[in-house]
């Protein structure tokens, strides 16, 4: 006689739906097995899809539309016009993206036979969850508990609140708060100058807002190789008017008792700034702090972050974690791979995905886009390595002339000895799409031979991998190369 069915026993239960969750549960159907995903928000898809990647994106690339900076050295062309757009305007496209980026999680994970349970999540013993209902239809229905063969912990992550900021005033923001600004601050302080905080600077100063951004460094985005973000600091600074306040740390925030009034920062040194809307991208911290982990046998570590191994399991074996939760890179793209990893091992399939290739490329949405993987000059430096250098300016590219980035550069470093690619970085449109050429090469062992004989579709910005391998094969030969024109300063 067939054994009923424990409706409330899962192969696999996954903690949260954004790209970390949603990956690991569909793999896991993929092998046939029964997985239930917990939700705690009306919104699947986590910070990537309603609040992070998807949206600011978005935002951004409407930004650029709307503001004319992507047509702006095409003659002839004048859409000042658009300048005009309300915040209504601007964020319309950005909820149709990311209304289509839940349902299509949705539909995934229906077409998978997977359960879809609202609720908050703890854990009340390694194999056991309960799930608080948090939907209108369940509130009221009791907590139900779950247990799982395996759990995944995919939780994500959530803005760090710094003490100094009093964020329940409107105008001070964090980044997800950001998105749902009711109008266009004329002047916004960005406190904080990593990535989040340079991709909203950029976008906000596109759309004609006045834009500081202050933190206590003295460099922009200092684990790029320095021509990059060289490059970047100076065309934000030139073409979006960005203002920089380095080795400033705010110790005072005042908001104006006049809701319509500024918001006043105060820095060490005793100076200070005023903005109408204050951004504070301060950081994140892991979405643990619910879970009860010490139920589980868990212990978090700083920011609330999970431990894991190669294999993404958690010092208790059958707990997997994947994603923002285990910290860095904290990227929607690396956080889809672990999960499958963390999943084909725990169902004995490491066959169907056994590992994630330990080169992963950077993509950082400012305005220039910048991208890079592999080597820095710097680092290659300190390493004593030898190996030269080719580069190739987007204008001095067809395609590159066409779509009027004229500021664009391509960057490969080789090996000297054997020409193989050591980096790849890039700074221009498309530039994160560009560099995955580069990745493949360097995952490869590849290097100039490939992109010499290879033959790039004409024209596209594809072709300056060649240009860049001529400029170096030139400089290795002991050549002067100026078949390319140096990229131009803004």
């Amino acid at each position: 006689m067939t054994k009923p069915r424990n409706e409330d026993h899962y192969d696999l239960i996954v903690i949260g739906s954004g790209p970390a969750g949603e990956a690991g549960a569909v793999t896991a159907a993929l092998f046939g097995k029964r997985v239930a995903v917990i939700e705690k928000s009306p919104l699947l898809g986590g910070a990537s899809a309603n609040t992070g990647t998807l949206p600011s994106k978005t935002l951004r690339e409407t930004a650029l539309a709307i503001s004319g900076l992507r047509a702006r050295d095409l003659y002839g062309v004048d859409l000042s016009i658009r300048r005009e757009a309300t915040i209504a305007d601007l964020m319309y496209h950005e909820r149709h993206v990311t209304a289509n980026a839940r349902e299509r999680i949705r539909r995934n994970l229906a077409k998978d036979s997977i359960d879809l349970i609202r609720g908050r999540a703890r854990f009340v013993d390694p194999h056991t969850v309960a799930v608080e209902p948090t939907s209108p239809a369940g509130v009221g229905a009791g907590t139900r508990r779950l247990t799982g063969d395996f759990i995944l912990i995919a939780t994500g992550s959530s803005p760090i609140h710094p003490d100094t900021f009093p964020f329940t005033d409107r105008r001070v923001n964090d980044s997800d708060e950001i998105l749902r600004l009711e109008r266009l601050p004329k002047r916004l302080a960005v406190v904080g100058a990593g990535v989040i905080g340079s991709e909203y600077a950029c976008t906000f100063a596109a759309l004609g807002v006045r834009t500081t951004i202050i933190d206590g460094r003295d460099e922009l985005l200092s684990f790029l190789d320095r021509d990059l973000s060289s490059a970047l600091e100076t065309s934000m600074r030139e073409h979006l008017g960005i203002e920089f306040l380095w080795n400033h740390t705010v110790v005072r925030c005042e908001p104006d008792p006049d809701p319509q009034g500024p918001v006043r920062l105060w820095f060490a040194d005793g100076s200070g700034c005023e903005a109408d809307n204050v951004l504070v991208a301060a950081g994140r911290q892991s979405n643990t702090s619910e879970l009860n982990l010490s139920a589980a046998g868990l212990t978090p570590g700083p920011k609330g972050r999970i431990e894991v191994d190669s294999h993404f399991r958690t010092a208790v074996p059958h707990i997997l974690a994947a994603g923002d939760v285990i910290g860095f890179p904290a990227l929607a793209a690396t956080s889809m791979e672990q999960a499958r990893v963390a999943v084909c091992h725990a169902f004995d399939a490491a066959a169907f995905k056994a590992n994630i290739a330990p080169l992963l490329p950077t993509g950082i949405y400012t305005i220039p886009e910048v991208s890079a993987v592999g080597a820095a000059e710097e680092d290659l430096n300190q390493q004593g390595a030898d190996f030269i250098v080719g580069r190739a300016a987007y204008a001095g590219n067809a395609r590159g002339e066409i779509i009027g980035d004229r500021y664009g550069f391509l960057k490969l470093i080789f090996d000297r000895a054997t020409m193989k690619l050591l980096g790849v970085h890039a700074i221009g449109e498309q530039a994160s799409e560009l560099v995955h050429i580069g990745l493949v090469a360097i995952l490869t062992n590849s290097g100039a031979d490939l992109f010499n004989t290879a033959c790039f579709n004409y024209p596209t910005l594809g072709d300056l991998y060649k240009d860049a391998t001529y400029d170096a094969l030139a400089r290795r030969a002991g050549f002067s190369s100026n078949r390319q024109p140096e990229s131009r300063e803004p």
